[in-house]
């Protein structure tokens, strides 16, 4: 068929391999013309076979699934390249595509996502689980400029607002109950939630971020 999309797939683990196998295969309009246990292997299979998508994982052993990648792009090989992982990071996930990578699946859901992966990749375009969308989000979002939104104090509730307003005027968390007429355990949860919305660690992040912005809390 001229319109068959052919593949490669490299995992350590057969099982895997088997499942994708059968599982891309299931569409008449894929083949996979090679197997490879290693990124070693798979480099030497992409010279042999040169398919149209090459599908590593990213943790392989001789030669891990980016070390595969840079070979198979070094030696001026062409084929796009899926990456799938168990990893859900956004450093990762960068890093894929940053090595000119077109699709990036996670294992967890690759036997419902690699089909839709491998003929999205084929028509040139990007693919990525969907569990990791706000990552292509996120990247986006760099690429045109555009900051990614920080938490803020517009993110708090009016009683997390004078909880924050009273921890800048240094009172306890007995005395911010007493103010406030509420107890000490309702404080410190009040604490924790406020920590949790503005991403901060520790009752000392807390205080200083009380003090810088206690203009804005009046």
């Amino acid at each position: 068929m001229t319109d068959e999309i052919t593949i490669l797939i490299a995992d350590d683990h057969p099982i895997v391999r088997q499942g994708l196998r059968q599982t891309i295969e299931e569409d008449r309009r894929l083949r996979v013309v090679a197997e490879a246990s290693d990124g070693e292997q798979a480099v030497a299979a992409v010279a042999a076979h040169l398919p149209q998508i090459t599908i590593p994982d990213v943790d392989m052993p001789v030669m891990n699934g980016f070390d595969a990648a840079r070979a198979i792009r070094k030696q001026g090989l062409v084929t796009e390249i899926v990456f799938l992982t168990m990893h859900r990071d956004e450093n990762i996930f960068n890093e894929a595509i940053d090595l000119g990578a077109k699709g990036f699946v996670l294992k967890d859901s690759a036997l419902t996502d690699i089909i839709e992966c491998v003929k999205t990749v084929a028509a040139a375009q990007h693919y990525a689980s969907h569990a990791l969308t706000s990552f292509l989000i996120n990247r986006s979002r760099r690429a045109i400029g555009l900051p990614e939104r920080q938490p803020s104090i517009a993110d708090l509730t009016p009683t997390e607002r004078r909880v924050l307003k009273l921890i800048a005027e240094n009172l306890t968390t007995k005395e911010i109950g007493e103010q406030l007429f509420i107890s000490p355990r309702t404080v410190e949860k009040h604490r924790e939630n406020i920590c949790q919305k503005l991403e901060l660690q520790g009752s000392h992040s807390l205080l200083k971020f009380a003090l810088s912005h206690k203009s804005d809390l009046l």
